[in-house]
C-alpha cells in the first residue's frame, strides 16, 4: 500500500508538470477586462530575459471609456519603481517615464469613441534618451528621456496598476478600467516599418521580452481573461485586436 501511494504521488506529480509546462500561454484573440476601479485587480507579466535594457519597444492594444488619469504599463525594478511607465492622463495627452525621467507627448490625435481600441507603442534606448510614442501607427515627435542609463534589475510589470513601490503600492485612482490586448516588448528600438506591421498585423515576429503569443502571467483580483467576438458572425473595426 505505501509502495502504490508513493507511486500514485509520482504520477500526479508528473501530470502536474506536464499540465503546467513553462506556464506560458497562446492568448491570440484573448483579451483582458479590468472591469472595475479598484487597487486590487491587477495582472503581473512573467518576462523572457532579465537581462539590462538598454533600449525596448512596448506595443498593445487598450479600450477604455474613463476620463481621468491611468495607468497602461508599469515596469518597475527594485532600485526604481518607475524604471518604465506609461501613463494616460488625458484624451490626447501621455506621460512616459524611464528610470524615473517623465516625458510628456501633448495633443497626440485619438478618438474617444465607446470600446474604440488603441494601439499604442513606445521606444526608448539608453545612448541617446530618446523616446517616441505611436498611436494607431502614427509617430510624434522623439523626446529625450532618461540617457546612458540602462533598466537593471529584476523587472515587475503589472498591467492595469501603477506600481509605487516594488510590486505594490497601487492606487485606485490610477488604476485601469477597461480593456488590454496584444501586449508585446522588445529589447531593441523596432523600426517604423517594423511598427506599422505590429499596429497592422501583418508578419512580425513577437517580442522577446514579452509575447502575446507565449505569455506567462498572474492575475490577482477582479481580471477576466476573455476571447473576442468572433469576426466571422460580426463586422469590426479596422483597430479589432484579434487582428494583430
Amino acid at each position: 500500500l505505501q509502495k502504490q501511494r508513493s507511486l500514485m504521488e509520482k504520477v500526479v506529480f508528473l501530470l502536474t508538470l506536464l499540465a503546467c509546462g513553462s506556464g506560458e500561454q497562446d492568448l491570440s484573440g484573448k483579451i483582458l477586462v479590468f472591469p472595475e476601479e479598484s487597487k486590487a485587480n491587477y495582472v503581473k507579466l512573467v518576462p523572457k530575459k532579465e537581462a539590462p535594457l538598454r533600449a525596448l519597444t512596448a506595443c498593445f492594444h487598450y479600450a477604455s471609456d474613463i476620463q481621468r488619469g491611468y495607468c497602461l504599463f508599469s515596469l518597475a525594478t527594485e532600485e526604481q519603481d518607475n524604471a518604465f511607465l506609461i501613463f494616460k492622463n488625458k484624451l490626447g495627452e501621455y506621460e512616459v517615464i524611464t528610470n524615473s525621467k517623465s516625458i510628456f507627448f501633448y495633443g497626440v490625435p485619438e478618438q474617444n469613441d465607446l470600446q474604440r481600441w488603441t494601439h499604442l507603442c513606445v521606444t526608448w534606448e539608453s545612448d541617446s534618451g530618446l523616446v517616441q510614442l505611436w498611436v494607431n501607427g502614427k509617430e510624434s515627435i522623439k523626446k529625450g528621456g532618461s540617457r546612458s542609463i540602462p533598466i537593471s534589475g529584476k523587472p515587475f510589470i503589472v498591467l492595469g496598476q501603477e506600481q509605487d513601490s516594488y510590486g505594490g503600492s497601487f492606487d485606485k485612482s490610477q488604476c485601469l478600467v477597461g480593456q488590454m490586448s496584444n501586449v508585446h516588448m522588445w529589447d531593441r528600438v523596432l523600426s517604423p516599418c517594423e511598427i506599422q506591421d505590429v499596429h497592422l498585423g501583418t508578419g512580425f515576429d513577437p517580442g522577446n521580452i514579452l509575447s502575446w503569443k507565449s505569455m506567462s502571467f498572474e492575475i490577482t483580483g477582479y481580471v477576466i481573461l476573455n476571447g473576442m467576438t468572433d469576426k466571422n458572425k460580426c463586422h469590426t473595426s479596422s483597430l479589432d485586436p484579434t487582428k494583430v
